[in-house]
């Protein structure tokens, strides 16, 4: 098998020409005929999975190209092909074991081999098809009857136990007797806080870590390899699932095993096989029992879950699988396995089952193929050992990748407030006056050292809010000097809180107090809507982290009237290096897919630094739409300039550099106005403006709406502003940082698609939406078609270097970097420079490609992106642009001006006119 690679920057690879013939002898088995690049990057896909052993792939596809379906149809044809391979090696292993032995012996073991391999394979596949069959009769009947509900005796609660009663107070909320030695189960079983009771259930249903794979009694079959895919967005996991629905793929069992009639449908063998897909979530999208999901916050919700299996609650949740609904938890099980489910989905099955989707999903993973879940719960180690995930050997797909290492931060960062701490000593004081005198023994220790931890952080926080500056880096060493805190074992501390539920008995109690207290409404606002003490958690968990790969940085927060000043702490994970290792050296392979992958080098060096290069797949696909829908220019100047690059302009101020240092040439901002307003004149439909930043969108506004100076009469001045023509060209659509991108979305589509009425006439055509780079229509958000003729970029969005937390991120990639290399004195140090310049520059030129990605969403879709500023002319920035944007960029448009753009853009608009006609 021999395939045509194109890797990034391979001069081969043109972008929107067609793409060479691909040599190409797998069957991908996608639905349609699918295009020259999307073969391509099946291959490539495929050829990473097969290698295994630690392989990783860093593909880019174009949004609009079908890149979760490719994904999809490499790597479930992988996967079948490699269970079909793994029954043909078992066959070979009994073949091997029986060496010397007389032929007949070993055909016989053969064929009983095979027969238990083909009975178990058949009976399962005819159990899922019955609970299919199920859930196409159920939808006949509409909803069908509903089940009673499991612990009829307090249905509403979905609490087992006593039925309503007055609050005890004390059985409710005072902690639980809690010793260090006694206070921890198992450290790598996430379920050892539950009671032996519950364990013992769940492990009789498939849930308990104890439980070896093999064959139960409901025949589900061993743990065999998986695909864990995952997300940004519960809705792009949607979306996925929905694709995953199209293609059909043949039996994970060799064809010549499988007997005709298998699921009563005549006497064909079967031709495809189901794929056994299983979401995967947080308590806070699936939990059904409505005492605990009305809590709002997931870590409330968390805490009130795994308090109800504690053996020592005096009510259990109705909806947790054990003894007397086994039945309907493999139900759930099987009818999950058999049906493709979404989120919804799991949570309609386990409504009607009356069992817990979160618990009972679980016993779907063993027999699973595909496991779909969302960020947060693949990249945090604890929440995959929570959820019972384990990577070793298997396949991992992150799609939407190229925003994975400000995940990996998210997942890890935390902060808090000055106005939480002080919230967190109000409610310990509320606690500690009403059962204070009930701890015992640890108890009072633990809570009294809560207390000074919340003192000693929020003393320095009032010593720093007093003093000038607005941010910085704080001295982990000082946060906890005050009040003897320094001398607190944190981890002991962060357990305790988790394991006793301090946080939320506290929270509760406090809730519980203020909504008696009906002279007091003002403070049920900030009750368990506010999990100040669950935010405290997790900040003392970010202070325990590795300290070279952390900071923690104070800002002072803008004030509101009738509000004190605050401040806050916050942790910023440097490196995702650390975090995402336990993935990369883990699975058998990963893949990192995205719509703008552009510029690599970032994925490589910080998050497979040590991989060898011949571990690393790169694919930078082209688009599948022709080259003549698509127009990319360079407006550097806005006269045409002598030199190639648009470096060598003629007069400097008729230059393009949005750099910090010029952005604020009114002069230039004026001329980026007029540029603008010449596109509108000859671009139809709409136009979206991207701009570096909310603060300078807003300073751009400004001088256009300011009167022009060059006005002679002051009759004219409004009249000639900018704004007022930009307005009488298009309508003008703004995109504000605490707004409603939602109104203003619906707005500019409207604007745009509705026909125009008899008093507009044709004066209006289409609209002008000014955004922000890493804003809120930069990302996700589909300008298709008429949305979207023109996509024009101003400047080069650098993060702050100066803030304290690029600072830091600075200086850490430089330590690094220097750490890996060679020492050989100021080379060392140049490379070190030029690895954080790199990281820097990436950063910037990922939030660009992100950003030109929202137009030209299919094949027959067209639009023009123009970039302004003359830096996109040099080739270090060229570099990093994807490779269908190189592909389409018009040769030496940076040193051809304004006058260049406007002819090239009638022509360009005027040929698809005229190809429509």
């Amino acid at each position: 098998m021999t395939t045509t690679h194109y890797q990034e920057g391979d001069e081969r690879q043109t972008g929107n020409e067609p793409t060479s013939p691909v040599t190409e002898t797998i069957d991908f088995h996608h639905p349609f005929t699918p295009y020259d690049v999307q073969v391509q990057f099946m291959q490539t896909a495929y050829d990473v999975l097969e290698k295994g052993d630690g392989q990783v792939g860093i593909l880019e596809s174009p949004t609009g190209t079908g890149k979760s379906l490719s994904l999809i149809c490499a790597a479930l044809t992988w996967l079948r092909n490699h269970k079909r391979s793994q029954y043909e090696a078992t066959f070979s292993t009994v073949a091997d074991a029986m060496q010397g032995e007389p032929d007949w012996m070993i055909e016989t073991a053969l064929r009983r081999k095979r027969e238990e391999l083909t009975r178990k394979w058949e009976e399962r596949e005819a159990q899922l098809e019955k609970m299919r069959q199920r859930e196409r009769a159920m939808e006949e009947r509409g909803r069908g009857a509903k089940r009673q509900r499991v612990g009829d005796s307090d249905a509403g609660s979905g609490l087992r136990g006593k039925g309503t009663r007055e609050v005890d107070e004390e059985a409710e909320f005072l902690i639980h007797d809690w010793d260090e030695a006694g206070g921890v189960g198992d450290e790598d079983d996430p379920l050892s806080q539950l009671s032996r009771e519950t364990r013992d259930l769940l492990e009789k249903v498939g849930l308990g870590f104890a439980k070896k794979p093999g064959l139960d009694e409901e025949g589900v079959v061993e743990d065999e390899i998986k695909i864990y895919y995952t997300s940004r967005t519960h809705s792009q996991l949607t979306q996925f699932i929905a694709e995953l629905r199209r293609p059909a793929f043949p039996p994970s069992i060799p064809s010549a095993l499988v007997s005709p009639d298998q699921t009563g449908k005549g006497d064909d063998k079967p031709d495809t096989e189901i794929v056994k897909q299983i979401p995967l979530s947080s308590r806070q999208k699936l939990c059904i029992n409505p005492s605990v999901s009305r809590l709002g916050s997931l870590s409330a919700i968390n805490d009130r879950c795994t308090e109800l299996q504690q053996s020592k609650s005096n009510q259990k949740c109705s909806f947790m699988p054990n003894a007397d609904n086994l039945k309907q938890t493999h139900q759930f099980r099987d009818t999950a396995l058999a049906t493709l489910p979404d989120i919804e989905d799991m949570h309609r099955i386990g409504k009607q089952l009356q069992v817990c989707p979160y618990y009972a999903s679980r016993t779907a993973i063993p027999g699973a193929e595909v496991i779909t879940l969302p960020y947060p719960l693949l990249l945090q180690k604890s929440a995959r050992e929570a959820l019972g995930i384990k990577l070793e050997g298997n396949v991992v797909i992150i799609d939407e990748a190229h925003n994975i290492m400000d995940a990996v931060a998210n997942v890890y960062a935390a902060e808090i407030r000055l106005s939480e701490l002080r919230r967190a000593r109000q409610m310990l004081g509320v606690y500690v006056r009403r059962f204070g005198k009930k701890l015992k023994g640890e108890n009072r220790v633990m809570v009294a050292q809560v207390g000074k931890v919340v003192e000693s952080l929020s003393e320095w926080l009032d010593g720093t809010l007093k003093a000038k500056g607005e941010q910085g880096i704080a001295d982990t060493n000082t946060l906890l000097k005050s009040r003897g805190a320094d001398q607190i074992n944190l981890y002991k501390l962060i357990r305790y809180i988790q394991e006793s539920k301090l946080a939320y008995k506290v929270e509760s109690y406090v809730s519980h107090t203020e909504e008696q207290d009906q002279s007091a409404p003002q403070n049920k606002t900030s009750s368990s809507s506010s999990p100040v003490l669950h935010t405290l958690v997790s900040f003392l968990t970010a202070l325990t982290n590795l300290s070279n790969e952390g900071r923690i940085f104070h800002e002072r927060l803008p004030s509101t009237p009738g509000t004190p000043p605050d401040i806050k702490l916050s942790y910023l994970l440097l490196s995702p290096t650390h975090a995402f290792s336990s993935i990369a050296l883990s699975a058998r392979a990963v893949i990192l897919a995205g719509g703008t992958m552009s510029p690599f080098e970032d994925y490589k060096d910080h998050l497979f630094p040590t991989l060898p290069p011949a571990k690393i797949t790169t694919l930078s696909c082209g688009h599948v739409i022709p080259a003549s829908n698509l127009c990319v220019w360079t407006l550097a100047s806005t006269r045409p300039t002598a030199g190639p690059t648009g470096s060598a302009v003629a007069n400097p101020a008729d230059a393009f550099e949005f750099s910090f240092q010029r952005r604020s040439d009114r002069a230039m901002v004026r001329q980026l106005g007029l540029a603008i307003l010449n596109m509108c004149a000859v671009v139809p439909d709409g136009v979206v403006v991207f701009f570096p930043s909310y603060g300078y969108l807003d300073e751009v506004v400004t001088i256009w709406q300011s009167p022009d100076p060059d006005s002679t009469r002051a009759g004219e001045a409004t009249k000639t502003t900018i704004w007022a023509r930009l307005g009488a060209k298009k309508t003008v659509f703004r995109e504000s940082k605490g707004g409603s991108s939602d109104e203003v979305l619906q707005s500019y589509s409207q604007t745009i698609l509705s026909p125009p009425t008899p008093a507009e006439g044709t004066s209006a055509r289409g609209a002008l939406l000014l955004s922000v780079v890493g804003g809120k229509m930069s990302e996700g958000i589909n300008f298709s078609d008429r949305l979207g003729r023109c996509v024009v970029i101003v400047g080069l969005p650098y993060p702050n270097i100066n803030s304290p937390e690029w600072k830091a991120r600075i200086e850490y990639i430089e330590a690094t970097a220097l750490g890996r290399g060679p020492i050989d004195g100021g080379q060392a140090a140049a490379r070190a420079k030029q690895a954080a310049r790199d990281f820097y520059e990436n950063a910037c030129m990922r939030a660009v490609n992100q950003s030109i990605g929202r137009a030209i969403r299919h094949r027959g879709d067209y639009a023009a992106i123009v970039l302004v500023d003359r830096r996109f002319a040099t080739e270090r920035i060229r570099g990093k642009l994807p490779a269908w944007i190189r592909g389409g960029m018009v040769e030496g448009s940076e040193g051809r001006g304004l006058q260049g753009l406007m002819g090239a853009l009638s022509g360009f608009f005027r040929g698809k006119r005229e190809g429509a006609t």
